[in-house]
């Protein structure tokens, strides 16, 4: 998202997920998301009822790394910052700006009254605990080490410590409450977006009594959970839970601001049924619908479109003999059709990605983050083959299995089976075994690098393109696929060292990245950058749908009369 960015990472589900679900351009239905109500009929119930594919994989700030934890811990939580209705980080939890250092790495925040929702007041040492709980290498944050490492002082070195079985120290970490109301946060280098950073879920407080009290049962179901943000979780069993139910927070610093009082949640993976309960009255907004929907509603004032910033590609692990041979990863990469996918498959609005970073997110100056690339690692069937050939007689073989790791909805086994059948088809030799699974067991079984191929995307957790590039680096929190380049590890580096203040040359570094990741080395196989297609209630106002981080926000929301 991003968040997801898990950093949908990021994530609903392969089409629903994974990514943190945003609005970068084309958007009808943009007056519905953007428009002021806040003023809302008395006689009008504030309350709507809406539809999600995927359960909520964890409440859990520091654990979680998908766009459906992110979202619902957006909404009943709340950082520094947080996003507002047009995207852009404001203070929330930081009473105004905080003061910075002249070297720009040295913040000091003043925290406003706020409270918990058992009545405790928020703290620095919230915050404090929270980040030092996410960096901690015995929680096994996803996110902790990718979002803080080369970031906060002292983060990476604790990981390294904890990945080489030796002692650290979490007090080495840059943040520290210099009483209740102050906290002190100290930046390994200079980050151009850390309004942005300190937005992000990750960041989070949480109530260090609280947490400690609850044990391994903390962040089990609702009643072990505590909020500070818009809403409550009043109803939450667990994981596997089908249905859950929001409330808003009268305790809340901004609760005036917040109309809306009950949102119920329940989970239906099929896009037809979630359309039967729109059209019959049973729920006021679904989740993304599958592509053989949105045809139908194309001009009807209940769809609302979007492009979002999120790129799917396959993850090719390394850990494979065959995967770990350049010539095999171009092959797979040029081997199927992305136009037909994208027009045929998933016919909502999506477009063929010949590139990592997405279109329409970033521009220096006016220029596209896309101009300098253009397309890389194209449909090509010839080339593709010749790859294979080489690949195949490089490895000794003559044929190759290899499995695929996919969803368990709908949108995504459609997906699958197309790409089963253009690899198979185009590559001779080649047998892809699908392995269909609920979204939360493949995040396990991507942290646990337990796949050969992965249909994947990324929604970024910030609005810069190192919200992409980073995910590669050598070792890297997200690298989950044993992928390691040195010059692409040198251009990251210097994206985020010394280039971090110098905008001309941070753009060409990371742009000069992408291009080792993709036309040399065909780390990962772009295939598409997602558009996004919801029903929703004309009465239901003021949804706000973000590029990174949670895919929504429900702050602002009222139900108005006919």
């Amino acid at each position: 998202m991003k968040k997801s960015k898990y950093s949908l990472l990021l994530v609903l589900t392969l089409v629903f997920s994974l990514i943190l679900a945003a609005c970068s351009g084309g958007n009808e239905g943009a007056d519905n998301s953007k428009e002021e109500e806040n003023n809302a009929a008395s006689d009008v119930p504030q309350e709507f009822k809406m539809l999600d594919s995927s359960e909520i994989p964890t409440m859990d700030t520091v654990l979680a790394e998908g766009s459906t934890s992110f979202t619902y811990i957006g909404n009943v939580g709340e950082g520094l910052y947080r996003l507002d209705k047009d995207g852009k980080p404001v203070p929330a939890m930081s009473d105004g700006e905080p003061k910075v250092n002249d070297d720009k790495t040295v913040f000091t925040f003043t925290l406003r009254d706020a409270k918990w929702s058992n009545g405790d007041p928020v703290t620095a040492q919230d915050f404090v605990f929270a980040w030092q709980r996410a960096i901690d290498p015995k929680t096994a944050s996803p996110y902790g080490p990718y979002m803080m490492g080369g970031k906060i002082k002292g983060a990476a070195e604790i990981t390294q410590a904890g990945a080489d079985k030796k002692e650290y120290d979490l007090n080495t970490l840059g943040v520290k409450a210099i009483d209740d109301k102050t906290l002190e946060v100290t930046l390994e280098k200079p980050v151009v977006y850390w309004e942005d950073l300190f937005a992000f879920p990750t960041f989070y407080p949480q109530n260090q009594k609280f947490v400690e009290e609850k044990g391994e049962a903390f962040a089990s179901n609702a009643e072990n959970l505590l909020y500070n943000g818009p809403f409550k979780m009043t109803k939450w069993e667990g994981t596997d839970a089908q249905e859950w139910v929001l409330e808003k927070n009268p305790d809340y610093w901004d609760a005036e601001n917040v109309k809306m009082e009950k949102i119920t949640v329940n989970v239906v993976k099929d896009s037809g049924s979630a359309v039967n309960a729109f059209e019959a009255g049973e729920t006021d907004m679904t989740g993304l619908l599958s592509s053989d929907l949105v045809p139908q509603y194309e001009g009807d004032e209940r769809m609302m479109s979007w492009l979002d910033a999120s790129v799917f590609w396959l993850k090719m692990n390394q850990k494979n003999e065959a995967l770990a041979n350049t010539n095999i990863r171009k092959a797979i990469a040029m081997a199927f059709n992305k136009e037909d996918l994208a027009t045929s498959i998933l016919s909502n609005g999506s477009v063929p990605a010949n590139y990592m970073v997405p279109k329409e997110f970033v521009n220096l100056d006016g220029e596209d983050f896309r101009e300098a690339n253009g397309d890389m690692l194209v449909y090509n069937v010839e080339e593709a083959k010749k790859h294979w050939e080489a690949g195949l007689k490089e490895l000794g073989k003559t044929e190759l299995t290899i499995r695929y790791l996919g969803g368990d909805t709908e949108a995504s086994k459609k997906i699958d089976a197309y790409m089963k059948n253009q690899l198979e088809t185009n590559l001779e030799g080649l047998t892809v075994e699908l392995e269909s699974v609920p979204f939360a067991v493949r995040l396990e079984r991507d942290n646990a690098m337990d796949y050969d191929l992965q249909m994947a995307g990324w929604g970024p957790d910030y609005g810069n393109a190192i919200s992409f590039a980073d995910l590669w680096v050598t070792n890297g929190g997200s690298n989950r696929m044993g992928y390691s380049n040195e010059k692409y590890d040198e251009l990251i580096k210097k994206a985020q060292g010394e280039l971090a203040t110098k905008p001309k040359e941070n753009f060409e570094a990371l742009q000069e990245a992408e291009r080792i990741l993709l036309e040399e080395d065909a780390g990962i196989a772009p295939v598409y950058q997602r558009a996004s297609n919801i029903l929703i209630n004309p009465n239901l106002k003021g949804l706000v749908q973000y590029q990174y981080g949670p895919d929504y926000s429900f702050k602002w929301m009222t139900m108005q009369g006919e």
